[in-house]
């Protein structure tokens, strides 16, 4: 399941992830960041996951390739979560983006807020 919200900078989205993240979730979310994209040279995303299990096997492929294609495209990536997601996660977007990915425990929302704001 996913909310999205759009800051009024512009170039700001915050997702709210949980279970898993399926092929219905990434059409609520891709128009949103294709319209971001189109009209900011360089997206900042917060990318909350509370009791996340992963991606459907749809998901995963959508995800893989949205990243692949957009890699320079955000200039910041706060990831913030459980403590199981952090290395896997973090590490496995750093070589696909030129953005600043950092991670976040869910105890650290606010600082991931304000890290992703600056």
């Amino acid at each position: 399941m996913i909310r999205i919200e759009k800051e009024k900078t512009g170039n700001l989205i915050k997702t709210f992830v949980s279970d898993k993240l399926t092929r219905e979730d990434y059409d609520q979310l891709l128009p949103v960041m294709e319209k971001t994209l189109e009209d900011w040279k360089n997206v900042r995303w917060y990318f909350e996951m509370q009791d996340f299990k992963g991606w459907s096997m749809q998901g995963a492929f959508i995800d893989f390739s949205f990243s692949f294609e957009h890699a320079n495209d955000l200039s910041k990536l706060a990831m913030v979560g459980e403590k199981q997601w952090q290395e896997s996660l973090t590490q496995v977007m750093k070589p696909f983006t030129k953005a600043d990915v950092r991670y976040f425990s869910l105890k650290e929302k606010e600082e991931a807020l304000q890290w992703i704001r600056s």
